[in-house]
């Protein structure tokens, strides 16, 4: 994509739970570019189970100690490093725009989700106290929730759960990715100056669970 769009473009490989690692690729950033205008937190990975699974009576598996904490540490520690790092650059600059990558499921939670529900349902946190926060720099904060996306990894599922999730959704298709995109530009654009501390669905009116 950077070869793609050439000119000014840089492709950065970071992993997020590392602080020193977002912190040295924040700071390269400003010495090339002098400032930072938009930030997307949308770094994220699963590892689903259920809490516990019983079977007759008896105790046959669980969620993993470690499986918990590696979602906690990209989906949510890794929204909070990014920010903390960007945020003195936007507050010099009196201006910029944070936009995190919620979920439905943040808002209505999942089976079988417990970290992933807890991380998303804490970005929304983060992202109201953030707005309340920065607002005071002209810095907003906001937050899109998708809802189920036609993303690669998505189109690899059985034609039967997808048109389960199609069913489910009151538009009766899934999203596009380019929902999603169009929703972050809105947020990122002049178009949305006096728009902060929001949650903004792109679901096709899904409610997970019924």
């Amino acid at each position: 994509m950077a070869e793609e769009l050439g000119g000014e473009c840089s492709f950065y490989k970071v992993n997020v739970a590392d602080r020193q690692a977002v912190q040295d690729w924040v700071d390269d950033v400003v010495d090339k570019y002098g400032r930072i205008d938009v930030l997307i937190n949308n770094a994220g990975v699963l590892r689903d189970a259920m809490l516990v699974k019983v079977k007759e009576g008896q105790l046959v598996g669980s969620m993993s100690e470690e499986d918990f904490d590696l979602v906690i540490s990209v989906n949510l520690k890794g929204v909070f490093n990014c920010t903390q790092a960007v945020a003195p650059t936007m507050i010099r600059q009196k201006e910029g725009a944070i936009l995190n990558a919620t979920s439905i499921v943040g808002l209505d939670g999942n089976f079988g989700q417990t970290n992933y529900v807890a991380t998303k349902a804490g970005v929304v946190g983060m992202t109201k106290v953030w707005a309340r926060e920065l607002g005071r720099h002209n810095i907003r904060v906001n937050a899109i929730a998708p809802g189920f996306i036609l993303t690669e990894m998505v189109r690899q599922m059985p034609e039967k759960i997808l048109d389960n999730m199609k069913q489910h959704t009151p538009l009766r298709r899934l999203g596009e990715p380019i929902d999603i995109a169009n929703g972050y530009l809105f947020l990122a654009s002049d178009e949305a100056t006096y728009v902060s501390g929001t949650v903004l669905r792109i679901d096709g009116a899904i409610v997970i669970g019924t």
